[in-house]
This record gives structure tokens, C-alpha cells and sequence, in this order.
């Protein structure tokens, strides 16, 4: 009799579970009115430095990673050459360009290095990129292995603000509903569960007695 109960109660919850696994995302792919903000750009490369207002990033990946916050949270990536295009159009990084923290691990992962700076005019060659830069804080000296940068362009929108990459949302595959169907069907089966046997033993219930 408890375990029909049980299984009445988070059965919802259940049903969200597999819905959320057989069908993991419901994504918008290059469409060209995608209404996502991106909000982080991460640029991940095999190595890096800064020799006077030039970064160099070497080993650089084909797609870049993207992370948007509006209308809802999403996560996607692009090809990185479709983000470079950012910087040749007037109305956004090339007027407004971007800050970005790129962040170097050594080569054992023991210690990483951090330099903060303005992007600038990018160059790629094969697989090494170049940015002009204006550093405003820190440095790479020393730093020997794997890099990323994280390109912050969560910034207030206003009719005055152009640094927001229109091409790379447009462009990019994006994922946006596979955490938040986890979460309604943990939810549901806690909620269930947890009233089933007294309100007792799972996350946000007291123990069982």
C-alpha cells in the first residue's frame, strides 16, 4: 500500500526524469532571430602569452563556448571564427570591445596565472590567434600550459550599448531545457517521496526515525 502511494506521489516526477534523458534538450540551432544574450564567451586554447599589448593564443579550439542569462539561462557553443566577425562589424566589439580574464594553467595543473584585459582587433593564422590589448590588471609570466578566456559581456542593455555579439547568438547552438527538467523531477520526487514516508530522509527533510 505505501509503495502505491509512493509511487502515485512522485510518478510526475518520474515522468520528468525520462522525458529529460530520452530527450535531453530542446535547442534552437542558427536560427537568425535566436532571442539569447550571451552574456560569457569562453575561448579555449592550448597555451598562452602576453608580450607587451599582444596576446597570443596558441592550439586555439574551432568552437568557442557560450553562456547567456536572458531571456532564460543557456548554455551553447560556435565556431570561433563566426565570433572573430564580432570585431569587424561596427556596432559591437569593434566599437566596444570586450573585457576578458584569460586564465593559464601550468603544465601540472598546480598553479594558474590570470591577466585581465581588453580584447582588441584579433588576427588568427591557422590555429594561433592574436589580440591587440589593453592590460588592466595582472599577468601571464611564467605560464606554461593550457588557457582560457572568458570574454565578460554581461553588461546593462541600453539603446547606447553595442557590445552585444548579435552574430555569435544567431549562430550558435544553443541548450536550454535539460537542467531545468532535472530539477522539476528531483523536485517532484523529493516532494513525493518525502511526504510519502512522513516528510523524512531526503535533502530538505529531517532524518527518519
Amino acid at each position: 500500500m505505501l509503495m502505491t502511494v509512493v509511487g502515485l506521489l512522485y510518478a510526475p516526477g518520474w515522468a520528468l526524469a525520462q522525458n529529460a534523458i530520452t530527450a535531453p534538450a530542446q535547442k534552437t540551432i542558427g536560427q537568425s532571430k535566436v532571442e539569447m544574450v550571451p552574456s560569457v564567451i569562453v575561448i579555449n586554447s592550448r597555451g598562452a602569452s602576453l608580450q607587451g599589448k599582444t596576446l597570443t593564443l596558441t592550439g586555439v579550439s574551432p568552437n568557442c563556448i557560450v553562456f547567456a542569462d536572458r531571456p532564460v539561462r543557456a548554455a551553447g557553443h560556435t565556431l570561433t571564427s563566426i565570433l572573430l566577425d564580432e570585431w569587424a562589424q561596427g556596432d559591437s566589439f569593434g566599437k566596444d570591445p570586450p573585457n576578458a580574464t584569460v586564465s593559464v594553467l601550468s603544465k601540472d595543473g598546480a598553479s594558474v596565472r590570470d591577466v585581465v584585459v581588453v580584447l582588441k582587433s584579433p588576427k588568427i593564422d591557422a590555429d594561433k590567434l592574436t589580440f591587440d590589448v589593453q592590460v588592466l590588471e595582472g599577468d601571464l609570466a611564467g605560464a606554461d600550459g593550457p588557457a582560457s578566456v572568458f570574454i565578460d559581456i554581461d553588461r546593462p542593455l541600453t539603446p547606447q550599448s553595442a557590445a552585444v555579439p548579435r552574430r555569435t547568438a544567431d549562430r550558435g547552438a544553443w541548450y536550454r531545457r535539460a537542467a531545468r527538467d532535472v530539477e522539476s523531477a528531483y523536485d517532484a520526487f523529493r516532494i513525493g517521496v518525502g511526504t510519502a514516508y512522513g516528510g523524512c530522509g531526503l535533502p530538505g527533510y529531517p532524518p527518519c526515525k
